[in-house]
C-alpha cells in the first residue's frame, strides 16, 4: 500500500477523489484493454508519458487489479449459467472460503445479506454437469447449510467495471423513504406518516 492510501481512510484499492484523467484512462482500458500507451494518451489528451506514469499508480495502489481477455462462454463451451444460493454453517466461514477457492466451476462468489450467506455464479457445460457439482460436490461440504440452485436464462448485462461517470447524478430525493412519506417534525412531534 501507498503512503497516501494508508493516510485517506478509504478501503483499500479506493480512488477518493478521481481526477477526469484517471477515470478517462479507465474508461479506455475497459473499452479496450490491448489499447496501446500512444493511443490512449491520444484518446485520453494527454501526453503518453503522463498515463504510463498514471497506470502504474492506479496499479501499484491496486486500482487495476490485472488485466485480462473478456471470453464469450458459450464460445468455448459453457452454456449454462447457475446462480448458487448457500447457507454457511456458523463457525464455518473460513473453511468455507478457502474450500470455494479451490472450486474451478465457481466464476464468482460473494457473500450477501438477506435469507442466505452467499452468492456463487457456477458454470457447466450442460445441466447434468451444474446438477452433479451443486449436489455432489458443493452441498455435501460440511460448511453449508442449505443450497438454492437458480438457472440463468439470459444474460442481459456483463460489465468489466463501473465507473463514477457510469451513473447519472440524481436529484436530491423527494421527503419520501419507499412506502413512507416524511413530513417535517412540528412542535416536537415524529415527521414519519404511513401512505
Amino acid at each position: 500500500m501507498s503512503g497516501s492510501q494508508e493516510s485517506s481512510g478509504g478501503p483499500a484499492g479506493r480512488i477518493d477523489n478521481p481526477d477526469e484523467v484517471d477515470r478517462r484512462i479507465l474508461a479506455g482500458l475497459r473499452d479496450n484493454g490491448r489499447i496501446s500507451m500512444s493511443a490512449l494518451a491520444e484518446q485520453v489528451g494527454v501526453s503518453r508519458a503522463t498515463v504510463y506514469t498514471r497506470v502504474e499508480n492506479m496499479v501499484a495502489r491496486g486500482v487495476i487489479t490485472g488485466f485480462s481477455a473478456r471470453v464469450d462462454p458459450r464460445k468455448v463451451g459453457f452454456g449454462i449459467c447457475t446462480l448458487v444460493f448457500v447457507t454457511v454453517r456458523p463457525q464455518s466461514w473460513k473453511s468455507f472460503r478457502s474450500r470455494v477457492v479451490e472450486m474451478p466451476q465457481v466464476e464468482y462468489c460473494a457473500v450477501t445479506t438477506g435469507q442466505h450467506d452467499a452468492m456463487l455464479l457456477v458454470r457447466g457445460r450442460d445441466v447434468a454437469e451444474v446438477h452433479e457439482f451443486v449436489t455432489e460436490v458443493l452441498s455435501v461440504l460440511p460448511q453449508i447449510k442449505a443450497v438454492e440452485s437458480v438457472l440463468v436464462m439470459d444474460e442481459v448485462v456483463s460489465r468489466a467495471f463501473l465507473l463514477p461517470d457510469d451513473i447519472p447524478a440524481v436529484a436530491p430525493a423527494s421527503q419520501s423513504l419507499g412506502m413512507t412519506r416524511f413530513i417535517r417534525a412540528g412542535d416536537g412531534h415524529a415527521g414519519l406518516e404511513s401512505l
